[in-house]
């Protein structure tokens, strides 16, 4: 696992569920992630906020809350 990528994502999720980063770089990040570098439990909850988009902004803001969730407890 890598805390680097961790805490990038976990970053990367707060400033865009504050509205500080866009949809469209959210999106960039979150496929560029290597999942290979985070747990099990991590990068399930990365991919299924990668099959998000697309989802309104709702839908997406509950996923990423998720995501989130994951990414801090690890697992």
């Amino acid at each position: 696992m890598s805390a680097n990528l961790d805490d990038h994502l976990v970053t990367l999720l707060s400033r865009w569920l504050a509205r500080h980063v866009s949809d469209d770089e959210l999106q960039r990040e979150v496929e560029a992630a290597d999942l290979d570098q985070l747990e099990p439990g991590q990068a399930e909850a990365v991919r299924e906020l990668r099959d998000g988009f697309g989802n309104g902004r709702g839908d997406l803001e509950m996923i990423a809350r998720e995501t989130l969730e994951a990414l801090a407890l690890g697992g």
